[in-house]
């Protein structure tokens, strides 16, 4: 039988990779954790909710400010598939950065079916550049913004990071101080064949155009790639093959697995103000 995507050849062993929810005993504890500490981050911190940064309804952002004005900016793209989820799911990420002084901007975007991942990488790109523009009224310092997602948040930065900032926005080529990519996807192609498909709607020129791993170019921007080290081995090759392409063309970047994490805990790192993940994002934003 002919694979197909590199060795799988049947739609179950893509699944077993791809479908991540089925990859812990229960994922309702992450859902719960998502939730409560979310709203504990919309009720304990200073947070200006569903701001647009676009012509419709689902596109808004959070802003979660620091205390000081001037601060370095975090902006988190969350997970889903591309299909679940809102940028309310989220708020927790604000909580260990806020420590540090650090704002953080959640963002909220389109959903597929309803629309394409063409039009949600559109919508990324746009918030991104409404950060960089704007972020300096919510008390940001738009030269020190670091971008970073999860799972098909990790896809959209580095999508992100793809961007002709300056053809395409007027802004500098690139004007990131960072970029992290938790659990990412880069290579679309094996989607295709998964039980997700009916609802993302995936071809040939839609993963073509959105495979980060196909379009790497020279860029300033520093990256840090991480994954749960007891997450699907799909997770680690997607994140070191894309890591290889990304130093390939130049570029800086770091390698972070998480001993013990799975797909939805390796991203609690946010919340705590020592973590790796914390640590490195106040880093960048300070350079």
């Amino acid at each position: 039988m002919r694979p197909l995507y590199r060795q799988f050849a049947t739609q179950a062993e893509i699944d077993a990779q791809y479908d991540v929810e089925q990859s812990v005993p229960d994922f309702t504890v992450y859902a719960r954790h998502y939730i409560d500490e979310s709203r504990l981050a919309r009720h304990r911190l200073r947070c200006t909710l569903d701001v647009p940064y676009g012509p419709t309804r689902d596109e808004t952002l959070d802003i979660f400010s620091a205390a000081m004005p001037g601060a370095p900016v975090f902006v988190f793209i969350h997970g889903g598939y591309w299909r679940m989820l809102s940028s309310k799911e989220f708020s927790c990420v604000a909580l260990g950065l806020h420590e540090l002084g650090i704002t953080t901007v959640v963002v909220n975007y389109a959903l597929c079916p309803k629309v394409t991942i063409d039009e949600i990488t559109r919508q990324m790109r746009a918030a991104v550049a409404w950060v960089l523009r704007r972020i300096d009224r919510h008390g940001g310092d738009p030269s020190r913004v670091v971008l970073g997602g999860h799972s098909a948040g990790g896809h959209l930065t580095a999508m992100c990071l793809q961007t002709d900032w300056d053809a395409d926005y007027g802004l500098p080529p690139d004007p990131l101080a960072g970029a992290v990519m938790v659990s990412g996807l880069f290579d679309l192609r094996p989607l295709r064949w998964s039980n997700m498909q009916p609802m993302l709607q995936l071809d040939d020129g839609v993963i073509q155009r959105n495979s980060p791993l196909f379009h790497v170019r020279s860029c300033a921007t520093p990256a840090l790639v991480s994954w749960g080290g007891n997450e699907p081995d799909e997770f680690r090759r997607q994140s070191d093959d894309f890591l290889a392409a990304w130093q390939a063309a130049g570029n800086r970047a770091r390698r972070l697995p998480q001993e013990g994490r799975n797909h939805f805990d390796a991203i609690y790192g946010f919340e705590d103000p020592k973590s790796p993940l914390a640590q490195w994002i106040a880093l960048a934003a300070r350079r």
